[in-house]
Parts: C-alpha cells; sequence; structure tokens
C-alpha cells in the first residue's frame, strides 16, 4: 500500500484505503487533488487520456468540501474528496464537453448531467474529461478533436473504447475512480485492454439524464475501478433513483463496496464457461488465458461447465436496434452536418433511416425472446463467463478490427459482438483482468450475472482478483514499445 504520508505516493494508493484516509480525515480533498495534477501532468503527454482538464475547478471543489466538514460524513455514498475523470459524452456545468466530435468542440454546458451531480454531492471531484470516440461510436478511442488515446501497456497500441480514456485514467494513476458508458461494450473493453475493471450495470441502477430517450435500456453509464472494491465504491456513489430518470432503481438495502467485502457469502456454485458465446471467433491466445481464468472458479467452490445459452440472431437484434438508437439521436445532424460527422457514424445513422417497421418489430420480439433463454439458463446458474474481447489490443493506428482467424468482419460494430448480445439482456456485466499475453497485453474475463445481480457479479470479481494474484498491478507508467 502507498505511504499516505507521502505526497508523491498518494496516486498509488486504492480508491477504498483514500476514502477510509478522506473519512478518518488523515489526508484532505485538496492533497489528493494535488497529487492527481500531478500525476497527470506526468504521464497524461504519453496517453492523451484527460485530454479536457478542470484543475482550479476541481481545487474550488475540494476546498469547499474541507471547508463545509464534509469529510466526516461516514455513509456508504461519501467519497470525502476523492479525484474521478467523468467521459466527455457526459456533461459537466462549466467544463468543456465534446462527445468528441467538431460540432462540439466548444460547447460548455450550463447544466451538469444528474450522474454529475449525484457524484459531486457525494465528495467526487472531477479533475477533468476523458477522451472517447465521436459520440461513442467505436471500440477505438480517437477523434478529430483531440485525437488518439494510447494503451499505458503499450503506447503503440489501442486503448479500446468508449470509454477508452477513462480506462487509461485509471490505469495510470491520474484519478481513482472514473465514469463510463456502455451501449455495446464500451465499459467492458477498455477495462479489459488495460486491466482494470468496468462494470455495465443493469438499466437503471445510475440515474442519467436529461436524456432525449429516457426508456431506453441499451445505453448505460457506470463505474470504473482499478479493482473490484473500487468500482464497487464506485457506483454506492452512483446509484439511486433520481426523478429525472424514469427507470432509474433505488439503491439496493446492502451497498455494493459491503458485498464485495463480505465477498465469500455472494460466492458462486454454479457458473458456466463459453469461449465464444457459440459465435464469434476469438483469438486463439485470448481464449487460452481466459479459459484458464474461468477454472479459477473451481478452487472459489464453484462447479464449472461449459456452455451457456443460444445467442443465435443476436448479432442482427443488435445492429438493428442499434441503428434505430443512431437514427432517432442523428438524423437532423446527417441532414445539417454530414461533412462533419466520421464513416462509421453515417454508416450507424442511415443503417436507422432505412429500417422498415416491421424490421425494428421482429428485433423487439427476437429481444423478448433471448430474454427468456438467459432467464432459464440463470434460473440453473449464477454467473456467465466468457472473454471480454475477442482480440488483444491492436495498433493504435487502426479504426476498428476487419478480420479474427480468417472471419471477416462487414463493419466497425459486429467485432464487439461478444460484450454487445450481453448488452442486449439487461444483465450486470464486469470486465475483470485475466492475465496477459506473452508480448504482455491484457486480456479481460466478462462475468455476467441476471439483471439487477451487480453485487454478484462485484463480488465473483474480487473473489477472482484473489486467485489471479493481480490486484494491486496498476496504476503503471506508460510503457513504449522500444522503452
Amino acid at each position: 500500500m502507498a505511504d499516505q504520508n507521502n505526497a508523491s505516493e498518494l496516486y498509488r494508493l486504492s480508491a477504498a484505503d483514500a476514502v477510509t484516509f478522506l473519512r478518518k480525515g488523515e489526508i484532505s480533498p485538496v492533497e489528493l487533488v494535488e497529487a492527481s495534477a500531478a500525476r497527470i501532468e506526468a504521464t497524461d503527454g504519453a496517453l492523451n487520456a484527460l485530454p479536457t482538464l478542470c484543475i482550479e475547478r476541481a481545487r474550488a471543489h475540494a476546498e469547499r468540501i474541507m471547508k463545509n466538514g464534509g469529510t466526516g460524513r461516514r455513509d456508504p455514498a461519501w467519497l470525502g474528496g476523492l479525484p474521478i475523470s467523468v467521459k466527455d459524452l457526459v456533461p459537466v456545468e462549466g467544463v468543456r464537453t465534446t462527445w468528441g466530435s467538431p460540432l462540439y468542440a466548444d460547447h460548455v454546458p450550463a447544466r451538469s448531467d444528474i450522474m454529475v451531480e449525484r457524484l459531486e454531492a457525494n465528495g467526487a471531484i472531477v479533475m477533468g474529461k476523458s477522451n472517447t470516440p465521436e459520440f461513442g461510436a467505436g471500440a477505438s478511442t480517437f477523434n478529430e478533436v483531440f485525437g488518439k488515446t494510447r494503451n499505458p501497456w503499450n503506447t503503440d497500441k489501442s486503448c479500446g473504447g468508449s470509454s477508452g480514456g477513462a480506462a487509461v485514467s485509471l490505469a495510470a494513476g491520474q484519478v481513482w475512480m472514473a465514469t463510463g458508458s456502455d451501449l455495446g461494450g464500451s465499459l467492458r473493453i477498455p477495462a479489459s485492454y488495460c486491466s482494470v475493471t468496468g462494470l455495465r450495470p443493469s438499466p437503471g441502477r445510475v440515474a442519467h439524464g436529461p436524456a432525449d430517450l429516457p426508456y431506453d435500456t441499451l445505453m448505460v453509464d457506470g463505474p470504473m475501478g482499478r479493482d473490484a472494491l473500487d468500482t464497487a465504491l464506485f457506483l454506492d456513489a452512483m446509484c439511486g433513483a433520481h426523478v429525472e430518470d424514469p427507470i432509474s432503481l433505488a439503491a439496493p438495502a446492502e451497498p455494493f463496496a459491503q458485498a464485495v467485502r463480505e465477498k465469500e457469502k455472494h460466492a458462486p456454485k454454479r457458473v458456466a464457461y463459453s469461449p465464444d458465446l457459440g459465435e464469434f471467433p476469438v483469438d486463439s491466445e485470448v481464449a487460452e488465458i481466459c479459459a484458464a481464468a474461468a477454472q479459477r472458479f473451481q478452487a472459489i467452490g464453484a462447479e464449472v461447465e461449459d456452455g451457456g445459452p443460444s445467442f443465435k440472431g443476436a448479432v442482427d437484434i443488435f445492429q438493428t436496434l442499434r441503428a434505430v438508437l443512431f437514427s432517432a439521436m442523428k438524423a437532423d445532424m446527417l441532414r445539417t452536418r454530414r461533412d462533419a460527422l466520421k464513416p462509421e457514424l453515417i454508416w450507424n445513422i442511415e443503417k436507422g433511416l432505412a429500417l422498415q417497421s416491421d424490421e425494428i418489430g421482429a428485433a423487439e420480439i427476437a429481444r423478448g425472446k433471448l430474454y427468456r433463454r438467459m432467464a432459464k439458463f440463470f434460473a440453473n446458474h449464477d454467473l456467465l463467463l466468457c472473454p471480454t474481447v475477442i482480440v488483444p489490443p491492436f495498433d493504435v493506428d487502426i479504426r476498428y478490427v476487419e478480420e479474427v482467424n480468417g472471419h471477416k468482419f462487414d463493419n466497425y460494430v459486429d467485432w464487439l459482438g461478444i460484450t454487445f448480445v450481453i448488452s442486449l439482456t439487461g444483465c450486470a456485466a464486469i470486465s475483470t483482468p485475466a492475465g496477459f499475453t506473452k508480448d504482455g497485453l491484457p486480456v479481460g474475463l466478462q462475468i455476467v450475472g441476471p439483471p439487477g445481480a451487480e453485487a454478484r457479479a462485484l463480488a465473483a470479481a474480487a473473489l477472482m482478483e484473489e486467485q489471479m494474484g493481480l490486484s494491486g498491478h496498476v496504476p503503471i507508467a506508460p510503457k513504449s514499445p522500444g522503452g
């Protein structure tokens, strides 16, 4: 553990330890803000994780927390003045928010998203906005406003996306927690690529908005942390019902951090591992690492079997419903500013505009059938396990993966199928570190629980951390391939 009395080492503290010290008054929010600012300055030139900073705003917030005596709060949601990053798809009052688009390069919102309002009220201090692909479209983090974000494990590699800057800011020790969002895997994929933890919660678990499509259940916001306990602690600060989010859920009686601290109580008895969900090509080294990690659940006391529910047809379901979302939200932008949109976005919007009502209806019916298959599976299993990403981190200059094991992908989305088919189900899903390739690149294991089972998924990830011995392997200094 880092020495809380050594200012230069504060960034190494886990979020859980840092919050404990903050609540006891043994370190101050101001000290952590300065430690975060110093670490950002030392590392972000090589990474480009946090292209928009709000350090003075953070300092002012830290001073207010100290002045108001907030460091004495003890409730589970209270973070006590802990520095975080916020994904640049989420408005923060008075801080440039671009959505990674030249159309919003100078946009400064007058109000924060309700998730940010709740986090700041619970003692989170926003240090900056984390980089994202344009409008979050894609799983490699680059855009025309800020450029590429690089993987700290190898700066020639992609960090994944779309919450790429968020994952990098954690892995490099720039902040202690990071917000992300997930439509097709955007919390889980960069967590896998950066060897941190990313949880896609069930729809409604984290209130957000005001949103144009408040009843949508595909896009969710969620927490990222350096490990399962940090992620659970962040979820405690995020969750709860909100009048401006009609599907938001009340916080559970048992705090998520408590569930992780008492993880044995939530230990799974029966899990299933699938190397490919029966649908997707997977790199052989990734498959080997994840299969070995899944077998570690035997040491936890679980029966591990091969298999899982059928995901037949799920790719087409997701592509249809994703296209509906993009066309609903961006059709006007396509008509008026087509020249400012990247090709992948144009393809997605046009796909949605070309859909017929019977195609959309058929996709919704098929999604319902998929949900019932998942419910039947979870009647007899505690968890479903599979790789988070089908390939290790790839070259940072590649826009998206086009081929794996001889299978060619038709578009920029299909290679993400192993995460996006899970999104369709409303299940709680987490990516936890599973190991490294021979080249030292991170690989994540995706742990899927039933809808509403965030505590179960988080506890399982914590049990895995103990088995894998990977706890504390981040933060790291950026590694260049020649360094």
